[in-house]
């Protein structure tokens, strides 16, 4: 038999399956876990010029991630996204749709300079003088369809031997055991951020899950809530509403999820934000800015949401965004065994109530003079209001201002989605392979 190629060190590969093991149970990044493998195996001597990884992911925005690793240069890695799109001719002629769609585990062939190229992507790999390829799929869970699936690449003129390919099928294994902890522990992120917000997600995920657990802090709190869904669901049914309540959501919540902002959570057809800031003046004039300056946003996204909506002969949705200031308490509620991560306390029950005034005053932005003092703008003086539970009465106010932004320039719709990557593809076609023949043509 061959001997693994002999500037590759036996010891210094175990090293890196042991490395593997340390990193996953670490907690380490996926991307590290790669990083760290490929530039490993390329210091212990195996003949590699590139080498690339895709896993199936679940996530609300991707499907998948990818990494690609070139001697010299490094990794790359790329998300890729939920979206329809057809399958391109490039796909159906490369060596991963050939490897699924016969069902194979692995699939290796020698790259010739100068014949003819069995697959297209060969062309780009001679470019890079790779004169070996070896591409595998290996699942990380039948029940999901969750997978790796990558190759490995040579420059070497006489290629992979069966010991090299042995040494990376053995390696290999060691990988995918180490990312299926990197990539569980990245679902659970993702699920956490998701449905909880990127702040509460890690709050969590670092142990704050008792019932209790949390702390007190100071934001500018924001409130929105859209007119008219009762209506909405008894006239045009439900799936009619909850496409309209996604639209709203993604015009009106956008500029306050992300920055110094943030969704808390979504309660009916409206939202809770919190821009949280220290308990000084200067902290407090900068959260209170960046909330009026999201809800400036807000109101031109659903100025242009509802210019589109009209072309098309739909009603326009009315809304309204209520702006405070104060103290909430943010940490876990409910039963023992089911509970919520929320903010609640007196601004937040307050700003709910103060968003409630739209609904009498003629505007769509209300806010409490303790938000208006720290902002530097024009302000309208609506009244004096007493909120229920509240014992001093407030003034209430109203921003005046132009559009912040063109119509035009301010884009709510759905990115025109380009064509699948052939990485996206891939996934496709793994899980289509895992499900019953009576389920594939969904």
């Amino acid at each position: 038999m061959n001997k693994v190629h002999e500037d590759t060190s036996i010891v210094l590969l175990e090293k890196v399956g042991d490395w593997l093991v340390k990193s996953a149970l670490a907690g380490e990044e996926l991307e590290a876990i790669i990083a760290g493998f490929c530039e490993r195996l390329a210091a212990a001597g195996l003949p590699l010029a590139r080498i690339h990884f895709t896993f199936s992911v679940l996530h609300p925005l991707y499907r998948a991630t990818g990494f690609t690793w070139l001697r010299g240069k490094g990794v790359t890695a790329e998300s890729y996204r939920h979206v329809v799109s057809s399958q391109t001719n490039r796909f159906s002629s490369s060596p991963y749709y050939y490897l699924l769609s016969n069902g194979l585990d692995h699939l290796r062939r020698r790259i010739d300079p100068s014949g003819p190229s069995e697959f297209p992507v060969f062309e780009d790999f001679r470019e890079l003088g790779i004169t070996d390829y070896l591409a595998f799929v290996q699942s990380l869970d039948s029940k999901t369809g969750q997978a790796m699936m990558g190759s490995w690449s040579t420059d070497r003129a006489e290629g992979f031997n069966d010991s090299t390919i042995s040494a990376l099928l053995h390696i290999q294994s060691q990988l995918a055991a180490a990312a299926k902890i990197a990539v569980l522990r990245k679902l659970a992120e993702n699920v956490l951020a998701t449905y909880l917000g990127s702040n509460a997600g890690g709050r969590v995920m670092n142990g704050q899950i008792k019932r209790g657990d949390g702390e007190t802090i100071r934001a500018a709190v924001v409130m929105a809530d859209m007119r008219g869904s009762t209506i909405l669901v008894e006239k045009q049914g439900r799936q009619v509403f909850v496409d309209t309540l996604n639209q709203f959501f993604d015009a009106i919540a956008t500029p306050f999820n992300g920055g110094a902002g943030q969704i808390l959570s979504f309660v009916g057809d409206g939202f809770l934000a919190a821009f949280p800031c220290e308990r000084d003046k200067s902290h407090s004039q900068i959260a209170c800015r960046a909330a009026l300056s999201a809800a400036h946003m807000a109101v031109d996204r659903m100025a242009k949401l509802n210019a589109e909506r009209r072309a098309t002969g739909q009603t326009d949705i009315g809304y309204g965004i209520g702006l405070h200031i104060g103290n909430v308490m943010f940490g876990n509620v409910g039963l023992i065994d089911r509970m919520t991560f929320s903010v609640f306390g007196a601004a937040a029950n307050e700003v709910q109530r103060v968003e409630s005034l739209t609904k009498k005053y003629p505007v769509q932005i209300v806010a409490s003079d303790a938000f208006a003092d720290y902002c530097d703008a024009d302000w309208t003086l609506l009244g004096a209001e007493t909120l229920r539970g509240v014992t001093r009465s407030m003034n209430v106010l109203t921003p005046r201002f132009a559009q912040t932004a063109p119509l035009g320039a301010i884009d709510v719709t759905a990115p025109v989605n380009p064509p699948l990557s052939d990485a996206e593809q891939l996934i496709i076609l793994h899980r289509q392979s895992q499900k019953p023949p009576d389920m594939r043509a969904n």
